[in-house]
């Protein structure tokens, strides 16, 4: 068991909004929980009394209101709220408990001047984009596609195309043209809105080249719509509109199309690393539901929140931060490097410290990033309350990888201790985190807290069965509302039904490693996939990099298992990335196992350590075991990563000139 590091305060139920949640729960259900072991049970167990209770509780607004809550329980092709017709944008631009002069877009990045909307100004700004896509002929199901940052007017366009009912896509523009045109091919976008360039640190970025190649390669588009980001007076390509012409002032009144609950609200990727990107599709309903539960209930954001999470347009995390609105709070918005202090005049010089600054300049009061971003701060030895005033920060959230012990307790060491921090997982399939943090339970150093409401989560062991305090596969055996409507394109269901469902008939099959504890909380140890099997014992690859990269000489690592077809122990390769001026030689490999063996155990000691220039990462900083591993047994590196994919395809040519050496000798 981990260290206790925070405990609720005694008045939580008076002061949370789930606190308020259960109090509503008594009163109009005649429900009363315990604690949250006993409300979890009954949300995934009375699936049809929880989810209606969010609707209601959450006063959903609906122009027709459902004849049922869970029509077909079975997955896949649970039919939640049959017959209700919604819209996801009216209910967000409803901003509970904001008035019109209230800042609710608060965008600052390395580009450009802060920008910041109000209540009043962010509807008007959709108004008016409707009114635009409407002009461009922009209909109900119709693709809109944005190559653009982290900025207000991607998300104006994301609330203005949901109006309408069309169908939202983004990438963010640091994608090369072939990760764009895999994704977007697959969709046949009739618009396109893109920025000319952007800045990243003190570095201009121009992209207009790819946004013409990314033009070329899309028949389907009817009309591109420039933003002229990087240079505001530079003129729009030729043939596309300027941002200012779609977001011109019109008499138009605001209108929002009724759609149906399963109704597509937004296409999101899968990594698209071995192979074309799975193009993931969101319904209206499910994604307004599942936000409202988590964004409130687990994270307890209302009005009185400024809601960051550190992100881009090609994670879901965007997805997920851009509802805060819906339940009355604000969110920041930032585009640029997170690891560098830019300002006019002076060269960019390396500092972490500027994310944590934009929380006290903005009054951020919910602070959410990335593990390996809360684990590079630890390693710089940077101390954010020193650097910024952080008085207002009371949650800190923490996702894209499993963040272990030491992450915990630096948070509390060095951020504060009297917020709450919260560790999530959850994934792009359900644009949602299955297990999280909530106000009325403690923080255990290296645990996630809970599993979410309404998320039926289990670990099963490799005969099938639920385990509890063994490591196990993360499956999800009753269904959720923000589960995929489907795969674009996908339209008998079958790449979808072998995407989740070909493991374990019926039940959702994640693709993780959990461990679930007696009193519920969770420990992700890494991919299943990239699972390291030694002589049977399977091990997870996030204590392993806890470890490794807990040395000060190590940046970053990646470890796979290679299996030995006579069914021995394999081979267990390491690969560092060393700080600057750094060399492997034996000491240091020694030094390695020592800690491994010392920490984990003997099976963790690798057979062999190389050192790397960098390890592959996706976009969104994800490492690539598997390609790796495929390329080490004798993948081609072109089948096996889609380079597009990759922040640093150059990194591959290392395994594959190991992979060669050791063929030969």
């Amino acid at each position: 068991m981990g260290d206790m590091l925070w405990t609720p305060p005694a008045d939580v139920r008076e002061r949370s909004r789930i606190g308020a949640y259960l109090r509503w729960l008594r009163e109009h259900r005649g429900l009363d929980f315990a604690d949250y072991d006993a409300l979890w049970r009954w949300s995934t167990t009375d699936l049809d009394g929880f989810w209606r209770s969010i609707w209601d509780h959450f006063e959903v607004i609906a122009h027709t209101p459902p004849s049922a809550t869970l029509a077909e329980r079975g997955m896949p092709g649970a039919r939640w709220f049959p017959d209700a017709t919604l819209n996801y944008a009216e209910n967000v631009l409803r901003m509970p408990g904001r008035a019109d002069d209230d800042p609710v877009v608060i965008s600052h990045g390395q580009t450009r001047a802060p920008v910041t909307l109000t209540a009043g100004e962010l509807r008007e700004q959709v108004r008016r984009v409707s009114a635009g896509l409407r002009r461009l002929g922009v209909t109900a199901g119709d693709r809109v596609a944005a190559y653009a940052p982290n900025i207000a007017e991607t998300y104006v366009l994301l609330l203005a195309s949901a109006s309408l009912g069309a169908i939202f896509s983004s990438c963010a523009p640091e994608f090369g043209t072939r990760s764009v045109t895999d994704r977007w091919q697959q969709i046949e976008p009739t618009v396109l809105v893109a920025v000319d360039g952007y800045r990243y640190g003190d570095k201009p970025v121009d992209r207009r080249a790819e946004v013409a190649a990314i033009r070329a390669a899309l028949p389907s588009l009817r009309h591109t719509v420039s933003i002229g980001y990087l240079d505001p007076t530079g003129p729009a390509p030729e043939g596309a509109l300027g941002w200012a012409e779609l977001a011109a002032p019109t008499d138009e009144p605001s209108t929002f199309t009724p759609v149906p609950f399963d109704h597509p609200l937004y296409v999101l990727y899968s990594s698209g690393t071995t192979g074309l990107p799975k193009p993931i599709v969101h319904g209206h309903g499910g994604i307004l539901l599942e936000h409202l539960k988590m964004l409130a209930l687990h994270h307890d954001l209302g009005p009185a929140d400024r809601f960051f999470w550190f992100t881009t347009t090609g994670w879901m995390m965007w997805n997920f931060l851009v509802s805060g609105p819906a339940v009355g709070a604000a969110i920041v918005l930032f585009d640029g490097n997170p690891g560098v202090r830019a300002e006019p005049g002076r060269p960019a010089e390396p500092d972490l410290g500027g994310l944590w600054r934009l929380a006290a300049e903005t009054g951020t009061t919910y602070f959410g990033t990335s593990a390996p971003y809360l684990l590079a701060c630890r390693k710089a030895v940077l101390v954010p309350r020193d650097v910024a005033d952080l008085s207002a920060l009371r949650g800190v959230g923490s996702t894209g990888a499993p963040l272990p012990a030491e992450g915990f307790r630096w948070v509390y060491e060095t951020v504060g201790d009297h917020l709450q921090l919260q560790s999530l997982s959850g994934g792009t399939d359900v644009c949602t985190g299955f297990v999280s943090g909530v106000p009325l339970l403690p923080v255990y150093a290296g645990e996630i807290a809970c599993r979410a409401l309404g998320a039926k989560v289990e670990a099963r062991s490799a005969d099938g069965t639920p385990v509890i305090g063994e490591l196990g596969e993360l499956v999800i055996t009753e269904p959720m509302p923000s589960m995929p409507v489907g795969f674009w394109n996908d339209t008998d269901g079958t790449r979808y039904a072998e995407a989740y469902f070909g493991v374990y008939p019926g039940v959702w099959r994640h693709g993780d490693w959990i461990t679930i504890n007696e009193r519920g909380g969770c420990v992700i140890t890494g991919r299943s996939d990239a699972t390291l099997n030694r002589g049977g014992v399977r091990l997870g690859t996030a204590e392993f990099y806890s470890v490794v990269e807990g040395l000060d000489e190590v940046l970053d690592s990646v470890v796979v298992h290679l299996e030995d077809d006579e069914g021995g122990a394999g081979e267990l390769l390491l690969f560092v990335v060393l700080a600057e001026g750094l060399e492997l030689d034996d000491p240091m490999r020694a030094k390695i196992c020592r800690e491994l063996r010392t920490a984990l155990s003997p099976r963790h000691v690798p057979d062999e350590i190389h050192q790397v220039r960098s390890v592959p990462r996706t976009l969104s900083a994800k490492k690539l075991e598997v390609p790796v591993k495929k390329i080490l047994t004798g993948t081609p590196v072109d089948q096996a990563a889609a380079k597009g994919a990759l922040v640093n395809p150059e990194s591959l040519t290392a395994f594959a000139a190991l992979a060669q050496s050791r063929t030969k000798s």
